[in-house]
């Protein structure tokens, strides 16, 4: 499935995204207010807020919010989590086409949400959103594996290999090295209309029941594009796994990368 339909992939389990993903570290909010200078009461877009997971830290400091969140479900879950912030407006709309009525922003954010937007459009577009010397800042996650890490994560690819052998993420392997993996600064500079201005990285891991696990991949995009019959199959095999193992837990490490940048 294409990127355009990847992303619509959430909207299936609203209410299960909202409870089995993994909030992020406060550290991120604190570092990104900071990095990005943004003032008192700023004007932010949010892309693709989902359930409101990120906007929540976001609206108790105090900023004036706008987020731009494609799935109509998902969109009215984070209305109601955010209703008692008169300065949140949660608009479902595809961030590609939408225009507000007034632009300057100080800052567009967007927190594992950005690599969906397409990318012939989204450095053009975020730009003519953000007044003179406006920020961008980003939020990538991925899964990682430390030299500390958890190793069911290489052992449980015999079950990827065993019923999706042919699935690119399959053959991508286990999760790499935290140090492995590039943030955005390349990709912002390349697009010529940003100065990155820092960049840090954050490490923090999760663990997880057998059950609260098959939940959680029960919101990813990869495992939602899948027929029914496969899913089942596939996570029957994870689970099991997971409960022969001591304790019936997995531990699994999240890498998220912050970069802000400011508009040239």
């Amino acid at each position: 499935m294409d990127r355009r339909l990847l992303r619509t992939t959430f909207e299936q389990v609203p209410l299960l995204y909202d409870r089995a993903r993994p909030n992020y570290p406060p550290q991120i909010f604190e570092d990104l207010v900071a990095l990005a200078r943004l003032p008192e009461a700023a004007r932010v877009i949010e892309i693709g807020c989902g359930t409101g997971q990120a906007t929540l830290p976001l609206a108790e400091l105090g900023f004036q919010i706008t987020c731009v969140e494609l799935g109509e479900q998902l969109a009215a879950i984070a209305r109601g989590k955010l209703a008692r912030y008169p300065k949140v407006e949660v608009i479902n709309a595809d961030f590609e086409t939408w225009q507000p009525e007034r632009a300057a922003f100080d800052g567009v954010l967007a927190f594992t949400a950005f690599h969906w937007i397409d990318p012939d459009v989204r450095y053009v577009k975020v730009a003519s959103l953000l007044r003179d010397h406006g920020v961008l800042g980003v939020v990538a996650t991925e899964h990682v594996h430390p030299p500390d890490g958890d190793d069911f994560f290489v052992e449980v690819q015999e079950d990827y290999e065993a019923i999706l052998p042919d699935d690119p993420d399959t053959k991508a392997g286990p999760p790499k090295p935290p140090d492995t993996i590039p943030d955005l600064g390349e990709e912002i500079r390349a697009s010529g209309l940003f100065r990155v201005i820092a960049a840090q990285r954050y490490l923090w891991s999760v663990v997880y029941t057998a059950e609260e696990y098959i939940a959680v991949l029960n919101t990813y995009s990869s495992h939602r594009a899948l027929d029914d019959d496969t899913r089942k199959r596939l996570h029957a095999r994870i689970l099991r796994r997971v409960q022969t193992r001591s304790g019936c837990k997995v531990r699994k490490t999240y890498l998220a990368m912050l970069n802000v940048a400011e508009r040239l």
